[in-house]
């Protein structure tokens, strides 16, 4: 009876300690599915479309050690960390600045167009050249050279 309840309760820790290791959400394979131009996209100049068709139906792979894809994304030894940004300052604080060059610009209102409900948008930090921001934990945004690009996990 005893080494019954030993082997369950290793069991049990064994099931627990694989959980607490599993991956963090946005580890795997995500596909460039859309663009927009951006907001903050001077409408007098409309943004060129070349890198967003060689952009739409890559992949970009979120590895522990490593971000592969299309060159603007690649990423040897990232320095991920995921934090919580208000509407102003996701894309790199882009509404902020439209907000302070024109009070009418509404942050939130901005946000909200490109998909995010949440008053506080989770945000993965790479440490690289990108952010991405998640509108759910299988929907990213990333804004590139004028365009907002959708990015769908696998």
């Amino acid at each position: 009876m005893k080494f019954t309840g030993i082997v369950c309760l290793l069991t049990s820790l064994g099931a627990a300690g694989s959980a607490a290791a599993a991956d963090p959400f946005y580890i795997g394979s995500w596909t460039f599915t859309a663009a927009v131009v951006a907001p903050w996209a001077d409408p007098q100049h409309k943004p060129d479309g070349t890198e967003q068709a060689r952009l739409i139906g890559k992949a970009v792979v979120f590895k522990a050690r490593e971000i592969s894809g299309p060159r603007s994304f690649a990423c040897e030894n990232p320095q991920y960390k995921v934090t919580y940004y208000g509407p102003d300052m996701v894309f790199q604080g882009a509404f902020d600045e439209m907000r302070r060059a024109d009070r009418k610009v509404d942050p939130k209102a901005l946000a909200t167009s490109l998909g995010f409900t949440a008053a506080r948008i989770r945000t993965l930090e790479t440490g690289c050249e990108i952010d991405i921001h998640f509108v759910d934990d299988t929907t990213a945004e990333i804004g590139l050279n004028n365009y907002v690009y959708t990015l769908k996990k696998h």
